[in-house]
Order: structure tokens, then sequence, then C-alpha cells
């Protein structure tokens, strides 16, 4: 049996490969849209790809279940209540699929969506038992699916709540403590609340630590999983759609995307609505950077945050330096922004930059700690904002700051900007830097000034020994 799980971490999602040494068939579980992995690895293995299994209708990244269909002829699978616009064929409870040693069985697990499914996977060398369970998102490590991503379809919470709960005590928790529990994503995932670090572990070991396996009655288990949840990113909506629909493969968006333009064109698409999207890291946009852009460093958590923050059908400019052009348009079409008009490669531009030093913003200070402490006790004309979320800045803060956390900025710029009186500034930080630069560049777009970003954040604060406040 070969049995991989690929793991993309800047969206906290893992895919599965799943092949027969003997017979050479392979299956790929819940893919990523840039499927070239699995067709390398399938390929290094001498394996034919013949099926490709969706657990759901994923929210948080657009399948490559169309991308891998037209490689290598699968076929694509879903439980058997998902409509498609595409060809695939229904599964249900208790289908089989036979590799030759390995065996998959589809177990109905609805409950984070109505077609959710979980495979078991059977090694036939070990009859005893199942090897592996892959769950899709009915079952994390350490958590389960949020059952509130389908109310705008009219299927509420509640309801849904009340499905995963007979999924995963009449269904999962049936599994023997022994078999492999292997979910569709890891920690930092919004698909969760609380997902572990983990990537593979036991069902025994979930039966004794994750809250959702506990003995609870129903109605317990419902209340718990659907209180306090979080707004769901706005680009769930488009890629759940997306996963359901016919739509345009990867390298022909790409194609489109990898289009230089000149800094004249650039500034004309600005002018017409596009965002131009820098994703430099830090320090390098807050030296220089065209006026109006917006930066998400490559570095972080790229595409989830460009995806909380930018509107889906807002028509994007990529700013990158040489070379990092393709990482980001890949990492774009990887949630489904594929309006993309081309790019700007920073180096090439730089001498029409300079020759139209009005179209630069002001640079703002990256400082370190102590600079940061200075400039807060020395100027009074500073507002302190925080852009953590309200846990972490619940957790400890520094004094005299408020929080106005990095998801919700933009609908809450309106009341950031009147607590900034005309003629004051404001400094800025998160846990680590990354996030208070993507605020940065959002209030300086809407004229607000900012005079420091602290470079490492909260945690560069708290370790030169700062004053904290709990």
């Amino acid at each position: 049996m070969i049995l991989e799980q690929h793991y993309l971490a800047c969206l906290s999602h893992a895919s599965y490969l799943i092949g027969d040494e003997t017979t050479k068939s392979a299956v790929v579980v819940d893919p990523q849209r840039d499927v070239e992995r699995y067709v390398e690895s399938a390929k290094r293995q001498g394996l034919a790809i013949e099926r490709v299994f969706l657990t759901h209708f994923h929210a948080d990244f657009v399948s490559g279940h169309l991308e891998l269909a037209q490689r290598t002829g699968a076929s694509i699978h879903l439980g058997h209540s998902a409509k498609t616009e595409y060809a695939s064929s229904p599964v249900k409870q208790g289908d089989r699929f036979d590799l030759g040693s390995v065996v998959l069985e589809v177990l109905e697990t609805p409950g984070h969506t109505l077609e959710s499914i979980s495979l078991l996977v059977h090694d036939k060398s070990i009859p005893a038992a199942p090897h592996a369970v892959l769950t899709g998102d009915a079952l994390f490590l350490g958590d389960v699916g949020r059952p509130d991503l389908l109310v705008a379809e009219g299927v509420s919470a509640e309801h849904l709540a009340g499905l995963l709960y007979d999924s995963l005590h009449s269904v999962l928790a049936r599994l023997p403590d022994s078999v492999l529990v292997y979910p569709a994503h890891g920690a930092g995932s919004a698909c969760g609340k609380n997902i572990s670090k983990d990537l593979v572990g036991t069902l025994g070991a979930q039966r004794a630590s994750n809250w959702a396996l506990q003995p609870m009655a129903k109605p317990e288990f419902v209340r718990q999983l659907t209180r306090d949840a979080l707004p769901a990113p706005g680009y769930f909506a488009l890629d759940a759609k997306l996963n359901r629909s016919t739509r345009a493969r990867l390298e022909k968006v790409l194609e489109s995307a990898l289009r230089p333009l000149s800094l004249e064109r650039v500034l004309a698409l600005a002018a017409q609505g596009a965002l131009l999207l820098d994703t430099r890291e830090p320090d390098d946009y807050a030296r220089a950077h065209l006026s109006g852009s917006m930066n998400v460093g490559l570095s972080g958590r790229f595409a989830s945050w460009v995806g909380t923050l930018v509107p889906p059908d807002r028509k994007i400019v990529i700013v990158a330096n040489p070379g990092r052009e393709r990482e980001s348009a890949l990492r774009l079409g990887r949630i489904g922004f594929d309006s993309i008009e081309g790019y700007l490669d920073v180096s090439a531009a730089s001498e029409a930059v300079r020759a139209a030093p009005g179209k630069l913003a002001r640079a703002h200070a990256r400082v370190g700690a102590a600079e940061f402490e200075r400039i807060l006790d020395e100027e009074s004309d500073v507002v302190l904002v925080d852009v953590r979320s309200p846990a972490e800045f619940a957790a400890g803060r520094l004094p005299g700051s408020i929080n106005f956390p990095l998801e919700t900025l933009p609908q809450s710029m309106a009341s950031l900007a009147a607590q900034v009186a005309p003629g004051r500034q404001v400094a800025l930080h998160c846990l680590g830097g990354y996030r208070s630069s993507i605020a940065a560049s959002l209030l300086e777009a809407q004229g607000v000034r900012v005079r420091a970003d602290l470079i490492g954040g909260f945690s560069a604060w708290h370790a030169a020994g700062l004053p904290v406040q709990r």
C-alpha cells in the first residue's frame, strides 16, 4: 500500500495519494489546484491515477479535480447528494473501490456539509482492522469541521451540527482505536476553531482528547459547536461555488496572469479600480511602494489573507520582486482569485518609478521594540493600534493599545479613522510583524498616517521585557 500525505502549509491543507504497488492503480483525495505533485509522484512510482475523490465541496481552496481529470483521465467522485456542473460519479455509504491489495470504503459523514464523506482505507494483507480513515473536514485532530458554512444557502448551523454529531458518534467513533486519522486540514485553517498541529493520529487518541468525541448529549454538542463562531472569510462562498462548477483550468489562468505590464499600464488599471497587490516582504514594502497598493507578503499565509480582505471579484495587478510573480499568481489561483491583469516587476520598473516620484508613497518606519517604546513615550500624537485577534489581545497587550483585528479592518476603517484625529498618526503591531504590515498598507490607502510598525510585533516587545497588560 502507498499512502502519501501532501501538506500545503500556507493553506493548512492536506491531500492524499493512495496506490497499490502491485496493480499500479491509484486515487487522489482532495487535491490542491496545482496538481503537478500528484502527477510527478505517480509517474515516479509507475502509478496510474484512475479516480479523484472530494470528501466535500471545500470552501477554503479550489480543488484540483478538474485539472487532474484533464491530465490523467481520472473519474471524479463525491457524496451522492453533491450536484456538479461537470461529470462526476456519486458514492454512498458502503461503496467499495478495489485497487488490488488496497480497498477504499465510503462512509457518509455529513455535518460540515451535507455531501461530506470519509474514506476508510483497508489493507488486505492486514484484514483484522482498517488501516486508516480520511475524514475530510468531519473530524480534525483536536476538533471538528464548522457547521455554519451553508447558512447562506438556507441550511442552519444547528441542523448540520446535529448531523455531524451522528456522523461522529454513530459512524467514526465505532472504528477501532488503532485506525489512523488523516484529516483534510491542520492548525491555522478557518474550517475549525482549535485544530491540532499534528497531521496524523490514531482514533484512540482522538477518542481520549478530542472534545467532540467525548460522551455528551446531542443538544449539548450542538450548543458547543455553534457558539462563538467567527465569520467565515469572504472567499469561502466563492471557492465552494467553484468546486461545484465547470471553471477555467489553472494553467489558463496563469497564462493570463503572467503578463508583464508597464508602469503606465499598471497606474491606468489602478485608476480603473484594480488592486495593486504588492507581494514583497514588509521591510521591502516599507522602504518604498506605489501609492494605494496593498502589501501581503509571500512569506506568510498569503492567499488566506488576500481572500479574507479583498472582494473576490476585484481585478488584481501583482507587484512582485523579480521571479516571484508566478508564485504570487499561483497562490492566488489556489483560492480562485483568477482576475489577475498581469504583473509589475519591481526591478524592471524601478527607473520608471524614480522618474515619477509622485506615484511613490511616503515610507513608514519599521522599528525594533526599544525605538517603538520611545515613540510611544515621547510622541503625543501617536495612537497605538493592535491588529491581532480579540483572543490574542485579551491574553496580553501593550499598555494604551486599542484593538482593531486585521480580519475586520476593512469594515471597521471608519471607526478607526474616527479615533485618529487630524494631525495624529498610528503606530501598529501584531504578533510577529506580518499582519501589521498588511494593516499599514490598508490604512495608508485610506489616508491614515502610519508612524511606525513594530518589527517582531508583540513577541519582540515581550521578549525585551517591556510592560504588558493582561
